[in-house]
């Protein structure tokens, strides 16, 4: 391996070709793909959180034990994040835009069956197969993005579109949620996505087509039964830290068990001869950078999503609907930093002119709620709006560049590898936020009275809130330290000089 081979390009190079004579209709079907990509992308990220409102009338309905209950969430997780490498390189090999035709037609057959479950286990199985089919269906809506889009401007409002439905899909979850299990039933949690999915698939006729990657098609399948078991294996370490706590001999067995997957998973990709992921992937300093940044923005925010949750519900009396609704002022922040800033800027300035500031945003954005005490007042203007609004402008700006980065220059299956291992960054950076910021959070409010006198259980509970929201203020703080030296590149100089070359 040469220097040439780990460090980044001069720039963001395209990977598609464009026919300008037939520039009309073509720009017509780009933007079609768009939509039907970020209708994807909301049901991906929707389900993560929309059932989590449902459950307790679903557990109800159904008569979960509340040993077993969780496994509706964690079926989901575990199944998504397992399978991301290889749907990355299925969609490779069956064509990016197949591949995204079968995942979301799966997805709304398994939507369907969830919605129909008679028992739990029916239930549990529906979530593993939505979670399957979303494995396939992330990389390859991301692919279809990278190589329809081309151009820098609207590559840039396309990523930004991208970014900001991912970013407001939890939001919108956890309102759409209450509101569905309130007045209709929690059924349509599930069945809400089949019309969505369908309406994706047609939008889906306008996308232009493209042909499987050339070669024998076989799967890596080694490194594919080792990523598989090596991410769920980690992923479900991490679920069971929250209840269990992070020296539970089965949450130290279940994390050991991942990391030494994941490491046999990384030697057997350096002597495939058709890897799952190319370990090149990974050693490119901006693509490495852009990955580490996505994965340590999604521990923080989805530990500040927990505690909003929380907070608004069990301190400010909020109901879940009204939880949700105050969440929609961090999916608008994100729509505009991600349309309105990441967006127009790309392709003008440099990638790290936009993480990095980002970054610093939300971090502000979570060190304001640390200020917050039982005694507070004014809470939603003087605290939870400005935090709001600071943490969606940051993921709003961060999405974008990092998503650009994570899949700039790569060709063949290596697109689909490289949205893969994107997505996958994403999930694990969710499923360790949670699970670690909770665990704070609950320990610091477990230890609190023996350390202030008369302490309430609300000034337990807020001690604890502000005590993992100060970890998640440093975890973002350590992000922009150490991605800087990697997303600082000669990447970021070639698309600030290719911008300079547009504007004259």
């Amino acid at each position: 391996m040469t220097a040439r081979d780990i460090e980044p390009p001069l720039a963001e190079p395209d990977v598609g070709t464009r026919d300008d004579t037939a520039r009309p209709a073509s720009a017509k079907r780009r933007w079609w793909t768009l939509w039907a990509v970020s209708a994807a992308q909301l049901l991906v990220v929707l389900d993560g959180t929309i059932v989590n409102i449902a459950l307790p009338s679903a557990q109800s309905a159904l008569g979960m034990s509340d040993a077993s209950r969780q496994w509706a969430i964690t079926a989901y997780a575990l199944a998504f994040g397992g399978l991301l490498l290889i749907g990355g390189r299925i969609s490779g090999s069956l064509g990016h835009r197949r591949t995204f035709v079968i995942g979301l037609s799966g997805f709304a057959a398994s939507s369907a069956l969830g919605g129909a479950a008679v028992n739990p286990e029916m239930l549990f199985g529906a979530r593993a197969l939505q979670g399957a089919f979303a494995a396939a269906l992330a990389p390859a809506g991301l692919s279809l993005l990278t190589t329809t889009f081309t151009e820098p401007r609207e590559r840039g409002r396309a990523f930004g579109v991208f970014a900001a439905v991912g970013a407001a899909g939890s939001a919108l979850g956890l309102v759409t949620g209450g509101l569905l299990t309130e007045y209709a039933s929690w059924r349509w949690c599930l069945y809400i996505n089949v019309p969505v999915a369908l309406i994706a698939v047609l939008g889906t006729t306008f996308v232009p087509p493209d042909r499987p990657l050339r070669g024998d098609g076989r799967l890596d399948i080694p490194g594919a039964l080792l990523s598989a078991a090596g991410f769920a294996a980690v992923a479900y370490a991490f679920n069971e830290a929250e209840p269990l706590g992070w020296g539970s001999p089965r949450v130290l067995s279940l994390m050991a068990a991942g990391v030494l997957l994941l490491a046999g998973f990384a030697v057997v990709e350096v002597r495939a001869s058709r890897p799952l992921l190319p370990i090149r992937l990974l050693l490119h300093r901006a693509r490495a950078g852009a990955l580490l940044s996505i994965t340590l923005m999604f521990v923080a925010m989805f530990g500040f999503y927990l505690f909003m949750s929380y907070y608004t519900q069990t301190v400010l009396g909020y109901s879940p609907v009204q939880a949700g609704l105050t969440l929609i002022i961090n999916a608008l922040a994100a729509l505009l930093g991600s349309t309105f800033i990441a967006g127009k800027l790309h392709g003008r300035v440099a990638p790290a002119a936009l993480i990095l500031p980002g970054l610093i945003a939300a971090a502000v954005g979570m060190f304001i709620l640390t200020r917050l005490t039982p005694q507070s007042t004014d809470v939603l203007p003087l605290h939870l709006v400005p935090a709001l609004v600071l943490t969606g402008v940051g993921l709003g700006c961060v999405i974008p560049p990092t998503a650009g980065l994570a899949t700039a220059g790569v060709t063949g299956h290596d697109i689909g590898a490289a949205s893969a291992a994107y997505n996958a960054s994403q999930q694990l950076g969710a499923a360790l936020g949670t699970a670690l910021l909770n665990t704070i959070a609950a320990g610091a409010a477990a230890t609190y009275p023996a350390s202030a006198r008369n302490a309430t259980s609300t000034a337990a509970s807020v001690h604890g809130y502000t005590t993992a929201l100060t970890v998640g203020f440093g975890i973002l703080l350590v992000a922009a330290c150490v991605t800087a030296p990697l997303i600082m590149t000669r990447t970021a100089r070639g698309t600030r000089r290719r911008g300079q070359d547009e504007r004259s």
